[in-house]
């Protein structure tokens, strides 16, 4: 091929991309955002569920946005049923905003959170509209240095000594934090991964001799 030859199939190549990419842009411009994500973005493994209370740790073991077990964190776990009649289990209110985040055409009809003031080894669920939840700056919670816990009994929410507020308030100071709570989560799994790398050499070379 000559050079007259390589330029001409280089300006039909640039045609040809840029009205495949004109085409592009308006067929992203016709396709509503929430179509979009659907079927190309990042979306929860959020399922359908009429009864998500039922065999919850059996259907959300961990959650989708961190992996820690709900069960383990029961006393901060959350559970969310969207108007869409799909449902979801999160470790923590801090999950619960990141789920809000991208779920963003989900609306919630109704939330539910474990009951930190409870006795039992296993947490029951309380509605979060009829919790109080607890603030504790400084204080380790789960996913976040700030802890922010549900209690079905406000008397008991009150003599923590916290200062006390609604779901609302808690989500909203979730988010605040979310930034921080993120990098030191980020911090923890990389000392984790690198402790266990060490212990995994340190086995092999004692194997070796």
């Amino acid at each position: 091929m000559n050079r007259r030859e390589l330029l001409t199939a280089a300006s039909a190549a640039a045609v040809a991309l840029a009205a495949g990419t004109k085409a592009g842009f308006a067929k992203m411009k016709m396709t509503p955002p929430w179509v979009w994500q659907k079927e190309h973005g990042v979306n929860s493994p959020v399922i359908k569920d009429a009864n998500p209370t039922k065999d919850e740790f059996k259907k959300y073991p961990r959650c989708p946005y961190c992996g820690m077990s709900r069960k383990k964190f029961n006393h901060t776990r959350h559970l969310i049923q969207y108007d869409d009649g799909t449902a979801e289990g999160t470790c923590s209110i801090r999950c619960v905003a990141v789920a809000f985040a991208i779920n963003l055409d989900r609306g919630a009809k109704k939330i539910w959170a474990g009951d930190a003031g409870s006795d039992a080894k296993v947490k029951p669920l309380v509605e979060v509209d009829k919790a109080t939840y607890i603030y504790m700056p400084g204080k380790m919670g789960t996913m976040t240095h700030n802890r922010k816990w549900a209690y079905a009994d406000a008397a008991k929410a009150k003599a923590t000594g916290a200062k006390t507020m609604g779901f609302d308030e808690a989500l909203q100071l979730a988010y605040a934090d979310l930034g921080k709570d993120s990098a030191m989560s980020r911090k923890r799994r990389a000392e984790k991964r690198a402790h266990m790398m060490k212990k995994m050499k340190m086995m092999k070379m004692k194997k070796n001799g």
